[in-house]
């Protein structure tokens, strides 16, 4: 049995190994809300991390390498969390193995946190932080309350952690890299899709497939599974959903009226005229139906989870608008894989199909790129202007001849180039007409307030 199930009650403070990650950070602000003193490393200093101190979490920002801060050199009292992210050879992680902490990953600590709930993952290659941050949500404007550990910094929360001390729901963000979400024990679960990503981790797309059908094994036998019409997998008690005929819960008729995102759902048992929903995208009413299916599901009634789809203001960085004006909009997009980019590019189009499209992309990962070179190519060629910033390399070291130049010379677009960040800034920012676009998912958001800020002064 894992010894941080049956010794909780002897830790009172948590120290994390890489506490700026958007996972990491949700659980510092769990243990924070228990009266927990808590503190970290991250790498470097972000506004997630500058919220995170003032919310009075203790963050440094060098490797301490033979020693961590004095408070947490209690052996028996100090919980250590690390995300693999980080490098095994940090002097920190080096010093607490050597030492004997009580050392676990995220995941670990979240699958215990969790089993305890009535627990309900979001798992999926796409769109797994806004779906389960809309249920949450939802979950939240109603009596059921819930508890959430969130892949994004929603907007409504204004946080990646939601709290209840009553609720007996915990809607997870079920994260499929390093295979983490195994470690998990939902009742429930959302799979938005099963495209092949991480393939560094799981070496071909079989083995990803395989790692899918290991979490679906995991779902209790009394709960059940909602999927995407197109994920091929099953559980005892499985509902499907999508845009597409042969879907348990249908989609339709995607439109805008009086300014407002609509459309219609019909479910197995009736049909939902004009659902609004806050924020626009087809692929966002995706995700708007597998959280109808799985609310009602749980016995929410369809007034309630109208109301919270009407009120559901979005994820950051998950087709944010910073500049919403006649003439030009600026929309950021934590897009970075093919799947995801073609699902925004074309909900931009259904948006604004007239207007020219200027785009600045970062490829994240040099394996990724290596992996999906194709397909990245056949998405991005799409876009009318392209600006392609070098790869941001994450955990990665170069890999010999994948470069953002080498996919340049394989974009059939002809408005393309590569350009640094402070040159990509001076490009888009004499855009005076049309819709510009941020996609990445590395440290691409540095850019978008110098963006904004250039684009609203002229």
């Amino acid at each position: 049995m894992n010894p941080f199930e049956t010794n909780i009650n002897r830790f009172d403070r948590a120290y994390f190994i890489g506490v700026g990650g958007i996972g990491m950070s949700a659980l510092a602000r769990y243990f924070n809300s228990l009266g927990w003193k808590v503190a970290g490393y991250d790498k470097t200093s972000t506004v997630l991390t500058e919220t995170l101190e003032s919310e009075g979490i203790d963050i440094h920002y060098e490797d301490l390498k033979n020693s961590i801060p004095a408070y947490f050199q209690n052996l028996e009292k100090t919980l250590v969390i690390y995300t693999p992210a980080i490098p095994s050879n940090l002097g920190e992680l080096v010093h607490i193995k050597q030492k004997g902490f009580a050392l676990f990953k995220r995941a670990q600590v979240l699958g215990m946190i969790t089993r305890n709930s009535i627990a309900i993952g979001v798992a999926g290659t796409h769109g797994k932080t806004t779906t389960s941050t809309m249920l949450a949500h939802i979950l939240d404007q109603t009596s059921y309350k819930c508890n959430a550990f969130l892949g994004g910094i929603s907007t409504n929360f204004n946080s990646n952690f939601v709290s209840s001390t009553t609720s007996k729901y915990t809607v997870i963000e079920a994260d499929e890299f390093d295979r983490s979400f195994l470690q998990l024990n939902p009742f429930a679960s959302i799979i938005t899709s099963t495209d092949a990503d991480h393939l560094d981790i799981y070496g071909s797309n079989d083995t990803f497939q395989e790692g899918f059908e290991n979490y679906v094994k995991l779902i209790n036998s009394n709960g059940f599974l909602v999927r995407h019409k197109n994920v091929q997998l099953n559980h005892i008690n499985t509902i499907s959903y999508g845009l597409h005929d042969g879907a348990d819960y249908l989609g339709m008729n995607l439109r805008f009226e009086n300014s407002a995102f609509m459309f219609d759902v019909k479910t197995p048992k009736e049909k939902w005229n004009s659902v609004e929903l806050g924020i626009p995208g087809i692929h966002n009413a995706e995700n708007a139906i597998s959280c109808i299916a799985v609310c009602l599901e749980l016995g929410l009634k369809e007034k309630e989870i109208r109301n919270g789809l009407k009120k559901f203001a979005g994820v950051k960085r998950r087709f944010e608008y910073h500049i919403r004006r006649e003439d030009l909009v600026y929309i950021d997009d934590y897009a970075h894989h093919p799947t995801e980019i073609k699902a925004l590019i074309s909900s931009v189009k259904l948006l604004y199909p007239k207007q020219k499209i200027t785009a600045v992309f970062q490829p994240h990962l040099y394996s990724r790129t290596r992996d999906f070179m194709t397909e990245f190519c056949n998405e991005l060629s799409s876009i009318d202007d392209l600006i392609l910033l070098p790869i941001y390399p994450a955990r990665e070291n170069p890999i010999p001849g994948i470069t953002s130049e080498k996919l340049l010379d394989k974009i059939s677009n002809t408005e393309c180039r590569v350009l640094n960040p402070t040159d990509a800034i001076e490009y888009v920012t004499n855009v005076t007409e049309g819709v510009i676009i941020t996609i990445g998912a590395g440290d691409i958001d540095k850019i978008i307030l110098p963006i904004k800020t250039k684009l609203q002064l002229r």
